[in-house]
């Protein structure tokens, strides 16, 4: 880094003070590390410790020495500022840079506010998320900040020169940078920080007081010496935070004895409901939080980048079950949080997407245990039980969670917004938004008609007649699904068939749907009772291997317990078409839903032009089809597909260049794609963070002469937890790498 700071002079050698002196003189980050202290010992460790290149005992021996590009820190506790700032006020240039570490900042300001009767430009005010049970100068760690947050605070009269110099010295000492108000940040440290040190306190102190302490103490499990450590902190500087913070504090802690005082009645009147919602939501909201604030996955964020190498692979074999059907899982915990009891989920999908939509409505108040081994319990609250969340709803990645939230969600009583993460928020949504607005709803879009979607609660929804300009079955759910909420019959009509699982799942649950050809109905105002639904697996992830078999001589592979409604399986029919050995056997129906085993033996393919009623029955299934028409004789024609262009990625020019970069010729149009078989290649494609892109390119290496090499293929959790492992034991080849 850049010198941008000449003198740091740190007044107040605590652990914190101490441990940036010392961070900053190890890495370089200024000419001269200058300590301050009123305790000549605190000095003297100081120096002998390498914290500090000098001292001073007096602030005015130093302050004609300071000028433009030094910095001054205060480092003392929170009631000491004042006095410092005045000190400071008096004696220093207003070209050195001042900032603090005091984890209050209103105090702060109005301290500064009343020592110069305006906030001079010199002032950046900051708060570092960090700290020890230790304290005092001989605790100074230069790595104590590493990867830690740094809260700064700039008001509207702070110099951008002064600020970018802090913001240097955070980073330089290796700490993550964040900016928000100062109300907000004493509003969220009250909450995070203040609360549980005041918690950790009074616990041990109404402990100790108990007549059988000793014991007590003695037998504390790990849990409470954890929550407790913190009680070990300096009592002078918790001291000086709470009386600077009270009124945030005072109410944070109003909060909180509510919840208390509502926890306490649970447990006299053994509310077992109220018990298990409380356990479940706090235990899924610890980590939910954290991810949501960061725009994390649900999954177990990556911190490095997956690629797949993938070598040739002669064939696939065996009988295999893929995980469970993500359109069925998203749909059991809308309608289960909906439903009147407790519903029972088998075969959950324990992806991303998935987990969205359940975080979701455990944001909105429903109670749900698991998932556990794909087991979900959900205890409805009924059509009108859903609760006002307390910030916007996070979805993740999830196009379907927030296309078919939209529908349920017009017809509440509160306002709500619904957010994901970058890939998303770029993901059109004025398609669900324009019905809805015909029906009453009140929702604004972003620019564009992208995310984020705010939708106003209150509103009287009326049914309409809604023609699709587009085969969506997610734009027709979320048409449904309003209508659940409507004044009159909602009837909607499809230009070609889609999926119908909100259809079928209704049914299910007893709400009446009619259907006719193209037609589905609904009136609103009906109930839902809770049932068992035991989740097919997903024809879309079975696609990998319908395909791997159809194109790999040799091959022989059973897969079981498909999901294979009729508005699915074009993947199915298109594979016939092209000539694929694929036989459907112990055909059954489970909660409503088609379910079978595929059977697919090899069988030389040849290309075909696909028709466009098919299209929709095989939308998300196109990208292992190409790589099926890669491998087949001739060529293969698609239209009417330009969905496609508008996924996760735009599929069609993805899944192109990456087949081209193998060898095989393809010409994108607008709406589709024209694939010519022949010889596949190896070489390196990049699946653009589309997990159904880098799953079709791993199974193009059965027919491939060299290894494959796929690029961003972390999302493929998204869809196909465990791909990796299922695709290996069934003979491909695919070794994980990060980066």
């Amino acid at each position: 880094m850049t010198v941008r700071i000449q003198r740091l002079l740190v007044v107040g050698l605590g652990l914190i003070g101490g441990s940036l002196a010392k961070a900053a003189r190890e890495r370089g980050l200024c000419a001269e590390v200058i300590g301050s202290s009123r305790n000549p010992e605190t000095l003297e460790k100081a120096l002998a410790n390498g914290v500090v290149d000098r001292v001073v005992t007096s602030l005015e021996d130093i302050a004609g020495e300071l000028g433009k590009g030094d910095v001054v820190l205060i480092g003392v506790p929170t009631l000491t500022v004042p006095a410092i700032v005045n000190q400071l006020q008096a004696i220093l240039s207003p070209e050195v840079t001042i900032t603090d570490v005091a984890s209050v900042k209103g105090s702060v300001v109005a301290s500064v506010r009343d020592a110069y009767c305006e906030i001079p430009p010199q002032f950046v005010p900051g708060h570092p998320i960090a700290g020890s049970e230790k304290s005092g100068v001989e605790a100074a760690n230069s790595s104590l900040f590493d990867d830690h947050r740094v809260i700064l605070t700039p008001l509207p009269e702070t110099g951008a020169d002064h600020l970018q110099r802090v913001r240097d010295l955070w980073q330089g000492v290796g700490a993550v940078i964040s900016e928000m108000p100062v109300p907000e940040h004493d509003e969220v440290l009250a909450a995070t920080s203040h609360l549980p040190h005041m918690l950790a306190y009074t616990l041990v102190d109404a402990l100790a007081h108990m007549r059988e302490n000793r014991e007590i103490f003695r037998y504390a499990a790990g849990g409470f010496r954890d929550f407790t450590r913190i009680a070990a902190s300096d009592p002078v500087m918790w001291h000086d935070i709470v009386m600077a913070n009270s009124d945030a504090l005072l109410k944070v802690l109003d909060n909180f004895t509510d919840h208390v005082s509502s926890l306490k009645e649970a447990i006299k009147n053994k509310d077992s409901a109220h018990l298990l919602g409380v356990f479940t939501r706090a235990r899924e909201a610890r980590n939910h939080f954290a991810k949501m604030l960061e725009n994390k996955a649900y999954l177990e964020p990556m911190t490095q980048t997956i690629d797949y190498r993938v070598a040739p692979a002669e064939a696939v074999t065996g009988n295999i079950r893929v995980p469970g059907d993500k359109s069925i899982s998203h749909r059991s915990i809308m309608l289960g949080s909906l439903a009147n009891g407790t519903t029972e989920v088998t075969g959950f999908l324990e992806g991303e997407d998935s987990l969205a939509t359940l975080q979701a409505f455990r944001d909105m108040g429903v109670v749900i245990e698991g998932p556990v081994n794909g087991r979900v319990t959900i205890h409805g609250v009924g059509m009108l039980g859903l609760q006002a969340p307390v910030g916007p709803l996070y979805l993740g990645n999830s196009g379907t969670s927030m296309r078919l939230l939209a529908g349920l969600l017009a017809g509440q009583a509160f306002d709500v917004e619904l957010t994901g993460d970058e890939s998303l928020s770029k993901r059109p949504m004025e398609r669900v938004a324009a019905p809805l607005r015909q029906m009453g709803a009140v929702i604004e879009t972003a620019e564009g008609g992208r995310p984020p979607l705010r939708i106003k609660g209150g509103q009287t929804l009326k049914a309409i007649d809604y023609k699709l300009p587009m085969a969506s079955a997610q734009v027709k759910s979320c048409v449904l699904l309003a209508g659940l909420y409507a004044q009159g019959k909602t009837r909607t009509t499809e230009p070609a068939p889609t999926r119908d699982h909100t259809e079928r799942m209704l049914t299910g649950f007893g709400y009446p749907v009619e259907r006719h050809g193209a037609v589905a109905e609904l009136s609103g105002g009906a109930e839902m009772t809770a049932t068992a639904i035991d989740v097919p697996s997903d024809i879309s992830s079975a696609t990998f291997f319908m395909v791997a078999a159809a194109i790999a001589p040799g091959s022989d592979i059973t897969l079981t317990h498909v999901g294979v409604n009729p508005t699915r399986i074009g993947v199915i029919n298109i594979l016939q078409m092209m000539g694929a050995d694929l036989e459907l056997t112990h055909y059954r129906e489970v909660g409503g839903e088609p379910v079978a085993d595929i059977r697919v033996r090899y069988a030389p393919l040849h290309g075909i032009h696909i028709p466009e009623d098919q299209v929709p029955l095989a939308i998300d299934e196109f990208p292992a089809l190409f790589i099926a028409a890669a491998c087949a004789e001739g060529e293969t024609v698609l239209s009417g597909a330009e969905e496609l262009r508008v996924k996760e990625s735009d599929r069609i020019q993805a899944m192109a260049d990456g087949l081209e970069i193998l060898g095989v010729r393809t010409v994108p149009t607008p709406d589709g794609i024209v694939i010519t078989g022949g010889p596949i290649g190896g070489g390196e494609v990049d699946s653009l963070g589309d997990h159904r892109i880098a799953m079709s390119f791993a199974v193009a290496s059965l027919r491939a002469n060299g290894p494959i090499l796929i690029r961003n293929c972390n999302n493929v959790a998204t869809s196909f937890p465990g791909f990796v492992a299922l695709a290996n034991n069934a003979g491909l080849k695919i070794a994980e790498e990060t980066r």
